[in-house]
């Protein structure tokens, strides 16, 4: 008995001991674990704020949206009507109000909800100023108002942006009176915890009406002498004001006077941004007297698992009797096994037939598994290489972008993600949504999923409905001029040549107005038809046409027109190309439009060159044609718009803006491409893809 117990005590002891040091690590390590503790209330305030920041980044984007109706032409009920619908869709929009470009208001509504309030509620002398203050801010920037003084709740701003001047209207603002409590709601949830105040300040660094009440007075009389109490909190409030993120360290005696407790407090803070622009800014100051009862617990445990050990050692001898259980523990395991090794079966082919693309990366940042929506589309060798080689085309930027994603997804672990990002991983117009997701119980093999989601068709379908809203609005437009002003158009015209002719010509002093007249009129009906063109063009009859012929054809005009203005035209189409599939009169239409259009763009002494090479549109034959001139070329920003009916980046008077949505159409009604390219300054190119008439001519043709 005396043998057991000797070595029985001794453990004991040994256990002890172990207790006592790690309470004295613990101790020891106390600055480990109040950072520690920062960095959890950091990702509490992160998690908050992330939900707060998307809805000023919506109010943002509702905001730059307004504007862009207005912008648009349309009449005063059109946009009442677009407005309301802003207005009535977000919850806590209140009135909208739009002032032209000199300070004057144009348009006002109140929402359903509001409009039994006094005008002076819904209709607060800060619109007008905060709108006014928006006149001379940048398009596309954002200015908020100051708290309303008066306002039943402290959460009323106007949020106000300029229109853009050079629109038909002339520009101005569109301001919107926001309830902004519900904003900032979810930023409650980080206070629930004892012991942890909140900090809210305004775009103009006032406390707004969430922040706690001690700190909110402390912040009032920082300008005072009072205010040397509190350097924490006066450091605190310049970080925040600042746009900075991050944590610092309050003593405990500061802390007590801000009322959290007679201990350490440890306070975080972000800011909470607008598209870029930091408007606001939250912290969190968190007493740490969580962490002493913390240690408290973590001893008085360490203590029962000594004991433990020791219980469990005394019971060892019964677990070896008991031994012959183990073989129904065995078998359970194995059982346990095998459905685990089934759901992984499925869970693999689950991801193996989702159309968005996924790959797994272990933790030194290699892939280590691809699902089948992606593994065409890499190497041969992803599996096992990093995301550089993964993505060898891709610009060196998207690729840093991925790679930064998945490490702060798993210093974090938290899944970070990117929406509707211009990417160009595979080509120049790829466009994903991007999740990087941590693997909480991941292996070494798979601690990270990145999700690739393509929204290229998404992209295409949109732009098609969009096209096809502006064609729909083109027809019934074309169609209303066309009757309505076709006729009288053609009475005055035909009297003007009778006073022109009746007077002698354009030599007489009158006869020049009436030569005015009549050119005019002819430029009023070239836009009419080419609005009729735009919206009656049907399905193409496609024949056999030779290319080179037709180029021959214009050639004469082109070189009338290139030398009017003074720039040399060239041309380079091979008689040997193989025939093209085409309505003939379309396909003079679109050269000619791309050639004056490309003449128009250059200054004297530019040149325009017009060619044409034989290539492959996919698996089938055709015919590049390319019209490239030397002018000053086309704004990045303005790329996308060129083929819209009504847009042109020419003067106002010298063009409709219809030129090139009629070309687009009538490439797309034969079945090829057309696609621009352009370098501010360097020139512009726009190239087409035209499908040749047969394959047996493209093969007659190369074997002449």
């Amino acid at each position: 008995m005396h043998r057991l117990l000797a070595p029985l005590v001794l453990l004991l002891v040994a256990l002890a001991s172990v207790a006592g040091g790690a309470v004295w690590f613990i101790q020891r390590d106390r600055q480990a674990l109040v950072e520690q503790f920062g960095r959890d209330r950091q990702a509490q305030l992160e998690e908050a704020a992330s939900g707060v920041a998307r809805s000023l980044e919506d109010l943002g984007d509702n905001l730059r949206f307004a504007s862009e109706l207005l912008a648009q032409p349309g009449s005063a009920g059109d946009h009442h009507n677009e407005l309301r619908a802003l207005l009535e869709s977000v919850g806590q929009y209140r009135a909208i109000a739009v002032l032209g470009p000199d300070g004057e208001e144009r348009l006002f509504l109140v929402d359903h909800k509001s409009r039994h309030l006094p005008r002076e509620a819904v209709h607060p002398p800060a619109l007008a100023d905060t709108a006014r203050q928006a006149l001379t801010a940048p398009v596309g920037h954002v200015i908020p108002s100051p708290p309303i003084e008066g306002a039943s709740s402290g959460w009323m701003r106007v949020f106000a942006i300029r229109i853009d001047s050079d629109t038909p209207g002339g520009g101005g603002v569109v301001a919107i009176l926001v309830d902004t409590e519900p904003i900032f709601a979810p930023l409650r949830m980080v206070t629930v915890e004892e012991n942890t105040r909140l900090l809210l300040l305004g775009a103009h660094g006032t406390p707004a009406p969430m922040s706690d009440p001690a700190l909110a007075s402390w912040h009032r009389r920082l300008g005072e002498p009072e205010g040397k109490l509190v350097p924490g909190l006066r450091t605190l409030v310049a970080r925040m004001r600042a746009g900075a993120s991050g944590s610092l360290r309050i003593n405990e005696a500061e802390a007590s006077r801000l009322g959290l407790g007679a201990a350490d407090s440890v306070a975080t803070f972000r800011p909470l941004r607008m598209r870029g622009e930091a408007s606001w800014s939250v912290a969190t100051l968190s007493s740490t007297s969580a962490l002493r009862a913390h240690e408290r617990t973590l001893v008085l445990r360490l203590s029962l698992a000594a004991l433990l050990v020791a219980v469990f050692l005394v019971a060892f001898g019964t677990y070896v009797v008991l031994a012959n259980r183990r073989e129904v523990a065995l078998q359970e395991s194995l059982r346990h096994a095998a459905k685990f090794a089934h759901l992984h079966e499925k869970t693999q082919k689950i991801l193996d037939h989702i159309p968005t693309g996924i790959l797994a990366l272990d933790r030194e940042g290699r892939i280590s598994a691809v699902n089948q929506a992606l593994r065409a589309r890499l190497p041969a060798t992803a599996v096992g290489s990093t995301l550089p080689e993964a993505f060898p085309t891709a610009p060196t930027a998207a690729v840093q972008r991925l790679t930064a994603m998945v490490l702060a997804a798993r210093d974090k672990g938290a899944v970070h993600s990117l929406h509707g990002e211009p990417l160009s991983l595979f080509n120049e117009k790829d466009q994903f949504n991007v999740h990087a997701v941590p693997l909480e119980h991941g292996d070494g093999e798979a601690s990270t999923l990145l999700v690739l989601e393509d929204l290229s068709n998404v992209r295409m379908l949109e732009d098609q409905l969009l096209r096809a809203e502006k064609l729909a609005t083109v027809g019934v437009l074309a169609a209303g001029v066309a009757h309505e002003i076709g006729t009288p158009l053609g009475i005055i015209r035909g009297h003007a040549e009778y006073m022109l002719q009746k007077v002698g010509g354009v030599e007489h002093p009158q006869g020049r107005g009436l030569n005015a007249i009549v050119t005019q009129i002819d430029r009023v009906s070239r836009i009419i038809r080419q609005l009729l063109d735009l919206s009656r063009l049907q399905p193409a009859r496609a024949g056999v046409v030779p290319l080179a012929p037709l180029v021959r054809g214009l050639q004469e005009l082109l070189d009338v027109e290139a030398e009017r203005r003074h720039v040399h035209f060239e041309l380079d189409v091979p008689e040997r190309l193989p025939s093209l599939a085409a309505d003939a009169d379309q396909l003079q239409q679109v050269l000619l439009n791309l050639a004056l259009n490309a003449c128009d763009a250059c200054s004297p002494g530019g040149r325009v060159r017009l060619s044409a090479t034989t290539c492959m549109a996919g698996d089938t034959p055709a015919v590049e044609i390319r019209v490239q001139d030397d002018g000053r070329g086309i704004a990045p920003e303005h790329l996308h718009q060129v083929f819209d009916p009504f847009f042109t980046t020419k003067k106002r008077g010298q063009g409709t803006g219809l030129g090139l949505s009629v070309v687009a159409q009538i490439v797309r009604n034969h079945g090829g491409q057309v696609g621009v390219e352009s370098e501010p300054g360097r020139g512009t190119v726009f190239t087409l893809r035209w499908p040749v008439a047969a394959a047996p001519g493209w093969e007659e043709r190369h074997a002449v």
